[in-house]
């Protein structure tokens, strides 16, 4: 057994708080959040069962973490109601509209500048090939 595979193995929940496995050695029976919306399922409120875990050179701590929720615990999704749609509606157009021109685009607003690129540098200078006249 490897040493990366007996640090991340940690049944008993004794030295992480909650069951760890290694990564894609979850028993059978959890899914992580993801795994549980391709099912047409959410947590439903249950507090963490277990997490996977996995090194990680990229991350601070070393290692990446996903947690794992029980699939009988699982609630079934909420349908999207026409009340749901349409305030998602309102905020993607609420979002790709400029708040000084008003001007809608058919791309999102950067929340950087808060507003569309022609009122956040409105004298951008041309650059002289582009100008026509003398080469």
């Amino acid at each position: 057994m490897s040493t990366a595979f007996t640090k991340c193995y940690d049944p008993s929940g004794a030295q992480f708080g909650v069951p760890t496995f290694p990564w894609k050695f979850a028993p059978d029976g959890y899914a992580t959040r993801r795994q549980l919306r391709a099912r047409g399922l959410r947590p439903g409120g249950q507090p963490v069962a277990a997490q996977v875990m996995r090194r990680h050179r990229g991350r601070k701590a070393g290692v990446q973490v996903a947690y794992l929720y029980r699939e009988d615990l699982a609630k079934r999704v909420r349908p999207m109601t026409s009340r749901k749609w349409g305030a998602l509606a309102l905020a993607m157009l609420a979002r790709r509209t400029c708040p000084n021109c008003r001007i809608t685009y058919g791309y999102c607003i950067p929340t950087s500048l808060g507003m569309c690129v022609l009122c956040a540098y409105p004298t951008t200078p041309v650059p002289a090939s582009d100008q026509g006249g003398q080469p």
